[in-house]
């Protein structure tokens, strides 16, 4: 209930006057945290972009709710009458997206090339592993007919003026943008991703010119390019001067206030620090076993693609349907995801089902098709061959400890029935706690009564003090959860 009346205590009342950070209607600037940063990229976004942020998020048409589902606004200056759409839930504030909280990791490489494949390889999965994750349907009080936050933060954060969107011809702005600043990949990195950048890519060909005249390569180039051509949320006055050739947080201003599914990461200068990148994409869970389970995951992923030189790659534009199928809800079980058919270049034998991969400069559509989570996790006879059926080949041929192995497979077993649907995500288990509360109404609305039962409840999995079989399986004990997770 994040924006709903009293959601804060103390409790305050948003004041929506221009001189305040947020003008929100309905997020207080009180419940802004108060390092100056935030309030500070609050104002400035709003700022920039010369109006407040616009949220719409789809409301689940359940049988009693109102259809249009249209909201009024008391203390509206008219700037929410005409951003609200019929049927969405209406947001204003950076509060609401940046309010979220997500689980990310971050990989060292052993070297630049090794970072900018990983960063290639890993793009592809971050759809499927955000529609895996899935724990965010509920917004402002209302049950929404989306699962994942992605697309409430990228619009929370969107800085980017009427010119820049398109809706008015370009005067003061020098490009347009197609994408928020917090959005999904626009380019691959790696030499073998060249082929599959199909997306235009807006750049500041002035730094783009600059770094190739400096020996940088043209994917590298032009990806630096491409983040540069944001603005500065943030400055402070004593960062301002600085020595450029010892301290890079000129750079990291811009770097870190582009935030996109994936990030790379080049070394802080006179640190020991190796090349990295960094997976964003995930949903945080109910549990330490839940956010474990997708860490390993994903880290376990990151082991199989360099050892088995493993080729995920598919057109960027195809990723990019992929993370709107991936934020709709149940996507898990309903959505078709783009995805590599033959994931092995020139072939492997521990993977079966691969074949030798086509070698050549254009992408092709047979290259790719449609396949669910189940397939795509899991596996399916003459089709694909499964992530998880990799790892544990993987696994098989490693020297691991009995205690660690019993870990990592019943974390592996969480994903795997995550993606066949035998367990819930997170989002479908609220949804249906909600659904089945004596006070819901069937009319998308969660009260205050229905939100304080939700939030003991998660409190109680995550204190290990409830059993959740249909979240976490049969027989799960929080205390040996490195041996006793349900078959």
């Amino acid at each position: 209930r994040l924006g709903c009346p009293g959601f804060t205590v103390p409790e305050y009342k948003p004041t929506p006057v221009e001189g305040g950070a947020s003008k929100s209607l309905f997020f207080p600037d009180e419940a802004i945290n108060k390092h100056p940063r935030f309030s500070t990229l609050t104002r400035n976004i709003r700022h920039r972009r010369g109006e407040k942020v616009v949220i719409n998020v789809p409301i689940f048409k359940d049988k009693n709710t109102p259809s249009p589902f249209i909201e009024t606004f008391p203390d509206d200056d008219g700037e929410a009458a005409k951003a609200a759409k019929p049927d969405y839930i209406y947001m204003d504030a950076m509060g609401f997206g940046m309010g979220n909280c997500c689980l990310q990791v971050t990989f060292q490489a052993c070297s630049i090339s090794e970072a900018r494949y990983l960063y290639d390889q890993l793009a592809t999965i971050c759809p499927i592993v955000m529609a895996l994750s899935a724990a965010s349907p509920f917004y402002r009080g209302y049950v929404s007919d989306i699962d994942c936050r992605w697309g409430v933060i990228s619009a929370s954060v969107d800085d980017r003026t009427r010119e820049e969107r398109g809706l008015e011809p370009l005067k003061n702005n020098l490009y347009r943008i197609s994408k928020s600043r917090y959005d999904s990949i626009d380019s691959y990195l790696s030499e073998c991703g060249e082929k599959y950048n199909d997306i235009d890519l807006t750049i500041d060909k002035d730094i783009y010119e600059h770094l190739i005249k400096e020996g940088i390569d043209h994917l590298l180039a032009q990806h630096i390019a491409h983040l540069f051509i944001r603005d500065p949320l943030t400055l402070f006055e004593e960062k301002i001067h600085l020595d450029d050739a010892n301290e890079s947080d000129h750079f990291e201003n811009i770097q870190s206030t582009n935030w996109q599914t994936m990030r790379f990461k080049p070394p802080p200068p006179n640190s020991d620090i190796g090349w990295r990148v960094e997976f964003r994409p995930m949903e945080v869970q109910l549990t330490d076993f839940e956010n474990s389970a997708y860490v390993v995951f994903v880290v376990l992923l990151t082991r199989v693609i360099l050892s088995y030189k493993l080729d995920f790659l598919i057109p960027l534009s195809k990723v990019d349907e992929n993370m709107k199928v991936a934020q709709k809800r149940d996507a898990v079980r309903q959505g078709m995801f783009y995805f590599r058919k033959d994931i092995c270049k020139g072939g492997n034998a521990v993977v079966d089902g691969c074949s030798s991969a086509q070698n050549g400069t254009g992408t092709n559509a047979e290259e790719y098709t449609l396949m669910s989570i189940d397939t795509i996790i899991n596996g399916k006879e003459g089709v694909f061959p499964g992530l998880i059926p990799i790892l544990n080949s993987y696994l098989e041929n490693m020297e691991v400890d009995v205690d660690t192995r019993c870990t990592i497979l019943n974390y592996l077993k969480l994903i795997k029935k995550r993606a066949s649907g035998e367990l819930m995500t997170v989002a479908r288990w609220m949804r249906e706690f909600i659904a089945q509360h004596p006070d819901y109404k069937q009319d998308s609305v969660i009260t205050d009564e229905m939100n304080y039962s939700l939030i003991w409840k998660c409190n109680q999995i995550a204190q290990g003090q409830a059993e959740c079989p249909e979240l976490l399986g049969i027989g799960f004990n929080k205390k040996q959860s490195g041996n006793k997770t349900g078959s």
